[in-house]
């Protein structure tokens, strides 16, 4: 039975679809100039850099080996075969900081597949996620509570298109936590209290700072470690936001009251590990939304 093919970047080197798991795929990067992100990725300390596309295209994803041509029920009025690919499927642990990978047997002279990978919401948007346009994906925080699909097109080297395919991770289910960041964010909830150890981008654009994050009931405090200066203490609001970049990266931005403070994870845990770091970053994230959430509630519940 043939493998799935090879999937390789038009810029870079052939390599397999499968990654191993600490190692970055050219598909970590941020488009240029779309938000405050990109800007802060600059930071001297982030060895991510070198695998962020500044250039804002978008590349090429192609199949070579393994192929399955024929079998397909998808004739053009020319008689045709279209494009397409059988057994579609997405590798990997669907939780926040595995790496998920789309696979399939490209079939019918398919040697080009455009992927998007989506987040399917409660009130039933479907939400492209920027920049997660290649075989692979980094789950994040971002995407617990939702479902998680990837689209795939077909295409071949005359640029016909073959019929879109979905497919949903964790089995068409929610993605969730995993049991052991569960009951972190379960523990800080229930003490009403959890502090964090961060790097943050405050007065230099190019000095990280280690800070302490204080994330309490009512409101959250940034602190400088080194001098105690408190950077910001306020209450939860509205349009208090937390936005995490694509990829395998250690950072998440926080934007509040025209503020914007980056801040990394990078190097943060112990043991001294790339995927506990990114890790971290996402439990972060999770904790001060979950307290966000449940101040915004009380808020509202005492005016009514």
């Amino acid at each position: 039975m043939p493998q799935p093919g090879n999937i390789y970047n038009s810029s870079h080197q052939q390599q397999q679809v499968t990654l191993p798991r600490n190692e970055a795929s050219p598909s970590y990067n941020m488009v240029s100039n779309k938000n405050a992100l990109q800007q802060y990725a600059q930071g001297p300390s982030d060895r991510h850099i070198e695998q962020m596309d500044t250039g804002g295209t978008t590349p090429s994803n192609y199949f070579e080996e393994g192929r399955v041509d024929g079998g397909s029920q998808l004739y053009p009025s020319d008689g045709d075969a279209l494009p397409g690919i059988e057994g579609f499927q997405i590798a990997g642990e669907p939780r926040p900081g595995c790496q998920l990978t789309a696979c399939g047997f490209p079939t019918n002279g398919t040697t080009l597949c455009n992927f998007q990978w989506v987040r399917h919401l409660e009130n039933g948007i479907k939400q492209s996620i920027e920049g997660a346009t290649m075989y692979d994906y980094v789950v994040t925080a971002d995407d617990v509570g939702t479902l998680l699909a990837v689209d795939c097109t077909p295409m071949d080297d005359n640029g016909r298109q073959g019929d879109l395919v979905t497919e949903f991770a964790n089995n068409g289910n929610k993605i969730t936590c995993d049991p052991e960041m569960q009951s972190h964010i379960d523990a800080c909830i229930s003490k009403g209290r959890a502090e964090f150890e961060v790097f943050v981008l405050a007065y230099s654009p190019e000095e990280w700072e280690l800070a302490t994050l204080v994330l309490t009931r009512p409101n959250y405090q940034i602190k400088f470690k080194q001098t105690g200066n408190v950077v910001i203490d306020e209450k939860y609001s509205q349009s208090l936001q937390t936005k995490i970049p694509n990829g395998r990266t250690t950072q998440f931005v926080l934007i509040t009251a025209g503020t914007t403070l980056p801040f990394n994870t990078q190097g943060i845990s112990e043991p001294n590990n790339e995927d506990y770091d990114v890790r971290l970053r996402d439990l972060i994230v999770l904790v001060m939304r979950t307290f966000q959430k449940k101040a915004l509630d009380a808020k509202r519940k005492g005016k009514a």
